[in-house]
């Protein structure tokens, strides 16, 4: 068999390709800066989109650490350095309108005025959304607030002064039919803000009304710390949630303790809601764009989760901070470096090699029925607009044979493993 098929080989040749020096990272929060101020620190240049009018993301709005550190003096650093780098060029207020190329050659045009921007790697940071609760009263009475308007309340001191009773209630927008996920990081900020509540009005009552506690990690010692001060935590079913209502002005919380098997009616001063974490309403259309896929719950999925945790199956893309998953502030400083070192990788090469096993179409058989791009795991065939046949990328093809498996007429092949070689060798046999 072997001889067989090595009467029908052929050389294959490894097509070398320039590679541009110059990085596009996609969001300004803390992962997308913290990326950028990586890249740049070893000389390449960086530019970074983001779609609101001002850098930071999420981490405006976040004042303390579950540990009680300020963040305001970081981002204040860490907009400085961005802002004084001389390699990293900023581009507020955009939008990404269409990206073609590939690994070491990119060509993204931004929305608006159209500006092109050619680069090599792309690092994708668009962060996430905080879920808005269409429950327990929010929007409908002022005293009922999510976790993040809770901690400037705190940070700012408007309005906390009366606080005598704070009832929490956890999994909002999270682990339902919706959100079938878990937020990660709810149930840590809620700690948070209930010891910062402790701290500025010890003799203030806290309870957290939760279906469990996820503080992952070595954060489990927050939650110890919380039970110490007085936060008292309930539990409660999926099947029998809290209710909230107003009844003589006042502001009633009930809920089931399976404990005493009695349902509790508490006089909240303020209901705070954790509101979950959900995917950016963008993450569609910059996926196609990037021809990059996404997850059941609309996140960014990963090539590997343990193997290439940063990397996309699409060279030269990689992910990291909320776009990725719901994370905490450390999480998302060290995915981001990751994301920065895998894209070095690419950018400290001068050229990249192709992979010699590769798809090839044969233009006289080829339909242009699309199977093949629909099965292409890679994203690297596309479909000849003018002649309507198939084209095959190179730079991006890896040679897996799904193409070649799924072509009804037989118009692909796979270099390295051509049909006449495959059945020379089932001949011979």
């Amino acid at each position: 068999m072997a001889v067989a098929k090595a009467s029908r080989l052929e050389p294959l040749e490894k097509s070398r390709l320039p590679v541009n020096h110059t990085a596009l990272v996609i969001g300004g929060g803390l992962a997308g800066l913290t990326a950028a101020l990586d890249l740049a620190a070893q000389g390449y240049p960086v530019h970074v989109v983001e779609r609101e009018a001002e850098l930071g993301g999420h981490l405006r709005s976040i004042h303390r650490t579950l540990a009680g550190e300020k963040t305001d003096g970081f981002l204040k650093d860490l907009l400085k350095n961005v802002k004084s780098n001389d390699r990293i060029t900023i581009h507020l207020s955009k939008g990404i309108q269409a990206i073609s190329g590939y690994v070491g050659n990119f060509k993204t045009q931004l929305a608006g005025e159209g500006e092109l921007i050619e680069h090599g790697v792309v690092i994708v940071a668009s962060g996430a959304a905080e879920v808005v609760p269409h429950e327990y009263l929010y929007g409908q009475d002022d005293r009922v607030m999510t976790q993040t308007q809770f901690e400037k309340a705190l940070e700012t001191g408007r309005g906390t002064g009366r606080l005598k009773t704070v009832v929490m209630i956890q999994c909002v927008g999270s682990r339902d039919a919706g959100h079938p996920y878990c937020s990660r990081i709810c149930c840590g900020t809620a700690i948070k803000n209930a010891l910062r509540l402790k701290e500025l009005r010890p003799k203030a009552r806290v309870f957290v009304l939760c279906r469990d506690v996820r503080v992952y990690g070595l954060n489990e010692r927050w939650y110890g710390r919380a039970r110490e001060q007085g936060v008292v935590f309930l539990r409660y079913d999926e099947s029998a949630k809290p209710g909230v209502s107003v009844e003589n002005g006042r502001l009633l919380v009930r809920a089931k303790d399976d404990i005493l098997g009695r349902t509790l009616a508490i006089d909240a001063d303020a209901v705070v809601l954790s509101a979950g974490i959900e995917p950016s309403k963008g993450n569609r259309a910059l996926s196609q764009l990037l021809k990059v896929p996404l997850d059941a719950d609309g996140f960014f999925l990963e090539a590997h989760v343990k193997l290439r945790p940063v990397d996309f199956a699409t060279e030269g893309v990689f992910v990291c901070g909320l776009a990725h998953y719901p994370k905490d502030i450390g999480e998302s400083i060290a995915q981001a470096r990751a994301a920065a070192s895998r894209a070095a990788t690419i950018l400290s090469k001068s050229e990249i090699e192709a992979e010699g096993k590769v798809a090839t179409v044969d233009r006289l058989r080829c339909s242009g029925c699309g199977a093949c791009i629909d099965v292409c795991a890679y994203k690297a065939i596309e479909l000849d607009p003018l002649l309507r046949i198939a084209v095959v990328n190179e730079a991006t093809c890896k040679g897996c044979g799904t193409c070649t498996a799924t072509c009804r007429a037989g118009a692909i092949d796979l270099k390295g493993f051509r049909n006449d070689q495959v059945l020379e060798a089932v001949n011979a046999i």
